[in-house]
Order: C-alpha cells, then structure tokens, then sequence
C-alpha cells in the first residue's frame, strides 16, 4: 500500500491542501529522503550490477514514480509512460532483449518508453519524437537520483533491441531505456570524473 501522502509532502505549499488527503502513518524515512542533499546523491551515485535477492519498498518506488513526474518535458505534456516489469517471465525476456545482460533481472526493472502522441505541439514528427525520447531519458534520469537518495542503485540499460523490448512488453511504444534498481550487493565508491576545464567549453 503506497502512502497516501507522499505527493503532498513532496509538493509541499500547493494552496489545495486536499489533493492528496493524508490517511495512514507515513514512513520516517520518506521525511529523511525528501531532505536528502542533491550534490550529495550526484556525486555519490554508481552504477551496479549486483543487487541483493531483496524486495523494494512500494512507498520507495512511489517515490521513484514522482520524482520522474516532476522531470521536465516538452510543453509539459510528458510524451512517456513507465513500465514497472514484475512478471519473472517477462524479464528473462528483456535480459534477452538487452544483450544477454544478466543484471537486468533485478528486483525492479522499469522501462521508459517513448509516447509522442501525448505531445500536443505543431512540429514536425520528427522533432515531436525527438521531444520523446527527452521527455523519457530525463525522466529515467530523476527516477535514477531518487533511487540513489532512497539507499537504492541502478544501471542505465541502452544497449536494447527496441523491437523484443516492445514485444516482451506487448507494447507498441518504442522504449528509451531500461532502469535496474535494487539494494546493492555492495554499495561502490564513486568514479573520477572529467576535470570541469576539460568538459566546459566557453565562447
């Protein structure tokens, strides 16, 4: 059962204070997550390929579920949907479907798919799919720091046959990426990253 009130702490302010009615006793920890320092979880965050044999919380993957809300889309239309994979079945074929990668069978897999048909703009259809795959990549990449901030972590899967994906899936929606998610097998340290002087380019 999610909590009912998570929405409304996280958009905390909203003058109708009867969006999301507070019903049940909420976790301590969504308080801790919803403080958690932003630079923080982007320089502590790394890819992993092993996870514990261990389920994620629902109210932390509804977390994860609004954090890729709150992404920033073409004229706000949000041309994506998420699939949340649960079924066994249904993984093994996206293990199949990206590369034969084992870690993709993970606690929870979560595909981001392209729906261009959300975006309600007057563009040519190929700058509106283009709005999609941004819409979708951005918000797969909220989704990923939430996770971070939660205790969880995650590979980014791009390496996809779109075509098996969208039939594992049953879907006619092209997908974006894969999200793997889990408790770490053992939490990694983080990277060294490119010197800034070398990454920006002023002119």
């Amino acid at each position: 059962m999610y909590p009912s009130d998570i929405f409304s702490r996280m958009y905390a302010g909203d003058e109708d204070k009867n969006l999301y009615p507070k019903q049940e006793q909420v976790p301590s920890e969504i308080d801790d997550a919803l403080q958690t320092n932003l630079f923080n979880v982007m320089l502590n965050r790394r890819s992993q390929r092993k996870f514990e044999n261990r389920e994620v919380e629902d109210w932390k993957l509804e977390m994860i579920f609004a954090a890729a809300d709150t992404a920033p889309t073409a004229g706000g239309f949000q041309g994506f949907e998420i699939f949340n994979v649960k079924n066994p079945d249904v993984k093994l074929k996206l293990v199949e479907a990206a590369n034969k990668q084992p870690y993709v069978d993970a606690p929870v897999v979560l595909v981001f798919c392209m729906n261009p048909s959300r975006i309600k703009m007057n563009f040519p259809t190929g700058i509106i799919r283009k709005f999609s795959v941004q819409d979708a990549t951005l918000a797969a990449g909220y989704a990923q720091l939430a996770a971070h901030a939660l205790g969880l972590s995650s590979v980014w899967i791009g390496m996809i046959d779109e075509e098996r994906v969208m039939q594992a899936l049953g879907t006619d929606l092209v997908p974006s990426c894969l999200l793997c998610l889990g408790y770490p097998f053992k939490m990694l340290q983080p990277k060294p990253k490119r010197n800034l002087a070398e990454l920006i380019h002023e002119i």
